[in-house]
């Protein structure tokens, strides 16, 4: 909460980031008013609405700013983080042109929400009512799309610093800068404003309810993640974690009713428009389906060990993948049984980093951007605790390198050994050492004497 300065005001050094953050904030003025598609009066909404996101930036980080001056030396990276966005939004990646352009354009031609009851795209209801919404507002869909994962890049910023603020001594400043790192984050900013794409709004969603679960409050944890589970099914990487949290004690077993209320309440109003349940529930199995054949879709996973053409037995390997994807969690679920007194936040968070890098690497049939998990709690773990900064920075790295390959159209690194071609061998080397490192700080936070340290530490 932001108090009153003690002892003297602001410094110099205190307001010049304040007017060099305004500033940069004002410089988006320039690519904006640039934008290849709308009137001038369209783009200036488009500026109004950035700048709306803006302000509910830094009120949120303000909110946790223990002096005035702590919220002026925010300004600067804030205001970076949304002109470094104003410069993407002219970007059209294939996928807004190939589906979310098509789908918006459905909806405005079939009465908006009125056509929620016919079968468009393959992205859950949820996500459907922001195109819905969109499809009503005379500014171009392709700044609108990338606004809402903006709105959801701030949220996910506030869910990383509840993360760093239940695990770092009182008057830290760890806090606020997780919320300026995650808003920097390169594939966060890449994957809203550039990229159209919407991970941000099922991964803010997660934190949260993570955070919930930390600060005690089950109900309202579990009831978040079903709602993140109804934007995006990339939600489920992290779900069993909600497990380790019930058989540690951390959660009570009625508690995880929410989850499917969460889901429910997501879902109904496509219901109440018409949309059969039969859709709704079809479009998750839709996707699993989608693609099979190739084993690794660009993503830095352990199928990228293998050299590019190779020929094998899919199957196999898919089941394979998915067996030790099952081992992994079942063995976090064991820890959370057996080791249910050493789970303190500290080794929860560990686990979740754990289960974000480590059931996407394992398993088949993975996308570039289904590490967007992994990137962000990395990143919160980092900033909690800054010895795991290798750690983060493997993750955001590889995830980098993963996502201009696509946006630039082909492949950062390609390598040739033994006269094969491995094409994200590097990017995956870089997952498996992140995995490695979170697997051995999960096991030394077990370690009783671990535990006690970390706790002695949160609250001296």
């Amino acid at each position: 909460m932001l108090k009153p300065n003690q002892g003297s005001a602001p410094g110099r050094r205190a307001w010049f980031s304040g007017g060099l953050g305004l500033a940069l904030l004002l410089l988006s003025l320039v690519p904006i008013f640039d934008l290849g598609q709308g009137s001038a009066g369209a783009k200036a909404g488009v500026f109004v609405l950035l700048l709306a996101l803006a302000a509910g930036a830094v009120w949120a980080a303000a909110a946790h700013a223990e002096r005035l001056e702590q919220a002026l030396y925010l300004a600067v990276p804030i205001g970076l983080a949304f002109f470094l966005r104003a410069m993407f939004l002219d970007h059209q990646s294939g996928d807004y042109l190939d589906f979310l352009s098509r789908w918006v354009a459905v909806f405005r031609e079939n009465g908006g929400f009125a056509a929620m009851k016919m079968p468009i795209g393959n992205y859950n209801a949820p996500y459907l009512y922001f195109l819905a919404l969109i499809s009503y507002i005379p500014i171009s869909d392709l700044y609108l799309i990338k606004l809402i994962s903006i709105l959801f890049d701030v949220a996910l910023a506030w869910g990383g610093l509840r993360l760093v603020r239940r695990l770092c001594p009182r008057q830290s400043l760890r806090p606020l800068l997780c919320f300026c790192v995650l808003l920097l984050l390169p594939t966060v900013i890449l994957n809203g404003a550039c990229w159209a794409q919407c991970d941000s709004l099922y991964g803010a969603l997660v934190l949260h309810a993570l955070a919930s679960a930390l600060e005690g409050k089950g109900w309202s944890s579990t009831v978040v993640l079903g709602v993140a589970f109804s934007f995006k099914l990339q939600t489920i990487f992290l779900v069993p974690l909600w497990g380790v949290l019930w058989l540690c004690g951390r959660l009570k077993f009625r508690q995880l009713f929410g989850f499917p209320a969460g889901y429910g309440a997501a879902i109904l109003p496509a219901l109440l428009l018409g949309k059969p349940l039969g859709d709704i529930l079809g479009v998750y199995l839709g996707q699993t389906q989608e693609g099979l054949g190739i084993l690794c879709y660009n993503a830095s996973s352990i199928y990228s060990f293998l050299p590019y053409g190779f020929q094998g037995n899919e199957r196999l390997g898919a089941l394979l993948g998915i067996a030790a994807a099952f081992v992994l969690v079942l063995a976090l679920l064991a820890a959370g049984f057996f080791l249910k007194n050493r789970m303190s936040d500290s080794v929860l968070l560990a686990a979740a980093v754990v289960m974000a890098v480590g059931v996407p690497f394992l398993l088949p049939y993975m996308h570039d951007r289904y590490f967007f998990l992994a990137d962000v709690l990395a990143a919160a773990w980092a900033c909690a605790s800054p010895r795991h900064a290798p750690c983060a920075a493997a993750v955001q790295l590889s995830s980098l390198m993963a996502y201009l390959n696509y946006l630039r159209g082909r492949y950062s690194l390609v390598l040739h050994l033994g006269g094969q071609t491995f094409v994200m061998l590097a990017e995956a080397l870089l997952m498996l050492s992140a995995l490695i490192w979170s697997v051995s700080a999960l096991f030394a936070g077990l370690r009783p004497e671990t535990g006690t340290s970390e706790h002695k530490e949160k609250n001296s």
